[in-house]
């Protein structure tokens, strides 16, 4: 059975439509990671033209992209059986996705990359069905 499936993602979320012959399914999957907000001020060196403390800002840097990581192998092993695969999202998550999946050798199942606003649940089923069925 060939399988498609459209993916609208983003960081904090991914919605997944799976569809086979005439059966439609719709999952969610949620990153629950938040970028980190930099706070205002900072620390700086006793000392003029002085190191500055770069060391925490890029420990929150490495955490958040092993969250990304962690988010998008959960996302991919959702999309394994595909024969094809949408993807579709408002920022950088989307080609982030996809240089993941090229890396794992999967990228020859991605049909296409697009940019698109928020959408609800029922925009994202449609705007797959509109790929897959044409």
């Amino acid at each position: 059975m060939n399988k498609k499936v459209g993916l609208w993602i983003d960081h904090r979320l991914a919605i997944i439509v799976s569809l086979a012959g005439e059966e439609e399914q719709v999952r969610l999957i949620y990153s629950n990671v938040e970028r980190y907000v930099r706070p205002s001020g900072g620390s700086r060196s006793k000392t003029p033209y002085g190191p500055q403390d770069v060391s925490a800002e890029d420990k929150r840097e490495r955490r958040f992209a092993g969250h990304l990581r962690r988010y998008y192998d959960e996302v991919i092993s959702c999309v394994l059986d595909a024969e094809s695969v949408l993807l579709f999202g408002p920022g950088a998550a989307k080609n982030e996705l996809k240089k993941r999946m090229v890396s794992m050798g999967l990228g020859e199942r991605v049909v296409a990359v697009e940019t698109s606003d928020k959408m609800t649940d029922r925009q994202i089923v449609a705007r797959v069905r509109q790929q897959f069925l044409e």
